[in-house]
């Protein structure tokens, strides 16, 4: 079998005496989307941020962090960046008293030459807009400024924080047509609510639930299951706010739900 990119073994996070993440274990595959799921509150941003090393300098995390043969856990995230793990935050932190060229030249890795065009092919709209102010941006502009930011470099693995929260219908779409396009060359785990995005891209699934992995297996599998998905999630694959689809069958086991 083809080795995981990213292995998760027992990840603990405490923040504030919060014991926030507690005994977190899985896998990312080397190729396409993985999901990470959950209500608002489990801890799917927590894990982004432990495994990215931006965990608050008070926090404790304890565990494993591996991507392919390197220990992510304890390294600055300025090296995890130069090593390959790009990253997109949920507020997508655009410094918007700089303008979009200027975002994006901060992003340029020394040594490496950047990928505008691949950047621009995906988002004509950041070419057009270079002179104009981040700030002025809208919000599905600004989500697009931040995923461009991160793939002018060659990645390893990306991790995208809720990439259509408070986007119109339409820059949904156009966000999940480039992340699909993205997904292949370079492996994904997303945190996102949409469960139409979900449906869309994601192969695998991690559904965490009070700092705890619930369920894993096959996205598909657990869209198609209107009441394991309400369960989870509290909502039903099929209701018009996160619309679901069917898909393949998978093994998952449940940490006590």
């Amino acid at each position: 079998m083809t080795e995981p990119i990213l292995n998760v073994e027992d990840l603990s996070v405490r923040i504030s005496g919060l014991h926030i993440l507690q005994g977190v274990s899985f896998t990312v595959a080397p190729t396409g989307v993985t999901v990470l799921l959950g209500r608002n509150g489990v801890g799917k941003t927590t894990t982004l941020r432990a495994i990215v090393g931006l965990t608050p300098p008070a926090g404790e995390v304890r565990g494993t962090i591996r991507m392919g043969a390197q220990s992510l856990l304890a390294r600055p995230t300025h090296r995890l960046v130069r090593g390959g793990l790009g990253y997109v935050p949920e507020d997508r932190c655009v410094f918007a008293g700089l303008t979009v060229a200027e975002n994006l030249r901060l992003a340029e890795r020394r040594g490496v030459s950047p990928a505008y065009d691949k950047v621009f092919a995906l988002f004509p709209e950041l070419d057009r807009r270079g002179r104009q102010r981040a700030g002025s941006l809208s919000g599905g502009q600004q989500q697009m400024l931040a995923i461009g930011r991160v793939l002018l470099n060659d990645n390893r693995l990306l991790l995208v924080d809720e990439p259509t929260k408070g986007l119109a219908p339409k820059v949904v779409t156009e966000v999940a047509e480039v992340l699909e396009r993205v997904a292949e060359s370079v492996p994904v785990l997303l945190v996102e609510q949409n469960l139409a995005v979900v449906r869309r891209l994601a192969r695998d699934a991690v559904v965490l639930a009070a700092g705890k992995v619930a369920w894993t297996g096959d996205a598909q599998e657990l869209l198609l299951e209107t009441a394991l998905t309400r369960s989870l999630l509290g909502v039903g694959s099929g209701e018009s706010q996160h619309p679901a689809a069917p898909g393949r069958a998978a093994t998952a086991g449940k940490d006590g739900h």
